[in-house]
């Protein structure tokens, strides 16, 4: 919903309003695709990643990859370290090919394909990315554990200080306010 409306455009091939990003993200399925985030100190969401693996029996060694950053967010890789860790978790799960369908004018999302070694098929206004993946091993498994853990950890440490600071804001707010009820003793 943070994304303006040329964003929205080059996430979903058109400038979604907030009804239909509403019915997109009611129907992610939490049992069968994954959905991974960045969050900044505030514990704002500023980058998140959709791998929606095929519904499809015949074809579920396949997965596809859809990302966001946000504007304020962006020229820090943030899409590609969630592009990386969807990569690993597709791998992990059994997936041996993952596809990213975007528009020809989303250059940082090309250039995230690319740069992993996708093979990208530009059809007019729009291209298709397909990376074959390797199969998982003990060190992609690894991995994802070792990431899981340091995500779960930074976010919890983030809440916390956060947590922290709304505390102390609070208390300082209430010290505040008691100081502009005493009443003056000035003669």
């Amino acid at each position: 919903m943070a994304l303006d409306e040329y964003d929205r455009y080059l996430r979903f091939g058109f400038a979604a309003n907030d009804e239909q990003i509403k019915r997109y993200t009611d129907s992610l399925n939490f049992e069968r695709d994954e959905v991974f985030g960045i969050y900044n100190r505030r514990l704002e969401l500023i980058a998140m990643a959709h791998l929606a693996f095929t519904a499809d029996d015949n074809l579920s060694a396949c997965a596809e990859f859809g990302v966001s950053v946000l504007k304020t967010a962006r020229g820090r890789g943030y899409g590609a370290r969630l592009f990386d860790r969807a990569a690993t978790h597709a791998r992990n799960e059994g997936v041996s090919r993952m596809f990213i369908h975007a528009l020809s004018e989303n250059a940082a999302m090309l250039k995230i394909a690319r740069n992993a070694g996708a093979i990208v098929v530009r059809d007019g206004s729009e291209s298709e990315a397909h990376l074959h993946l390797p199969p998982a091993t003990i060190d992609t498994r690894l991995n994802e554990l070792v990431a899981e853990q340091v995500a779960q950890t930074d976010y919890r440490i983030k809440a916390q200080v956060k947590q922290f600071w709304d505390l102390m804001a609070g208390m300082q707010m209430d010290r505040r306010d008691a100081h502009n009820a005493e009443p003056s003793n000035s003669k």
